[in-house]
């Protein structure tokens, strides 16, 4: 009687581990979620607009990887879960962040623009001094000119290149505002000739 007891708890506990070890199994449908919000969220332009929330997606989905390499499919389940959320939030404030790098870009052309009016009264003002730099001058005047009515064009379709242009104009205008700055002061009065020695 001892035996057949002995045996039947024997049967029970291996006949649960089999079961136990058959329920687990990768979250392959999981996984495939959350790789196709993933995609999704990228070709939606996460990665320009909204960057931090697929930062914080990708560590997330990083997680469920290293959990399944572990064999921990349970909580790898979940990961993947949390990273499908995650990825769903960061394709969704891509717009957000579309608008806010829109403002942005907007600002700065407005910024760039009046800088580029007042370098250009400051040009007039130290025209004669120009000579050797007249060529450099117009060559960068032109390259800004155009470069702003590009930037305009591009504020509506493409922000984040908008605001780039901008960025590089801006340092141009920098340039010429300490070019010309250093034109239009005196020239600086030569130091008093130390006595000879006799």
């Amino acid at each position: 009687m001892k035996h057949v007891k002995l045996s039947v708890s024997l049967l029970l506990v291996v006949t649960l581990a089999l079961v136990f070890v058959g329920c687990a199994k990768p979250p392959e449908a999981e996984k495939q979620a959350a790789k196709a919000a993933m995609d999704a969220a990228v070709s939606g332009g996460a990665d320009k607009y909204a960057a931090s929330d697929l930062e914080s997606a990708k560590k997330i989905w990083e997680t469920g990887e290293s959990q399944v390499k572990d064999k921990k499919y349970k909580e790898a389940k979940q990961s993947y879960i949390d990273a499908k959320a995650a990825f769903e939030k960061a394709a969704k404030s891509v717009e957000a962040g579309k608008k806010a790098l829109a403002d942005q870009a907007v600002a700065a052309a407005t910024a760039v623009e009046e800088a580029w009016k007042n370098l250009e009264a400051a040009a007039k003002k130290v025209e004669k001094k120009m000579k050797d730099k007249k060529d450099a001058w117009a060559s960068d005047a032109k390259a800004i000119t155009e470069g702003l009515a590009k930037a305009k064009e591009m504020l509506a379709g493409d922000p984040g290149g908008a605001k780039a242009k901008l960025d590089e104009l801006k340092g141009m205008v920098e340039k010429w505002e300490n070019t010309l700055k250093e034109m239009a002061a005196p020239p600086a009065k030569p130091a008093p000739a130390a006595p000879a020695k006799k």
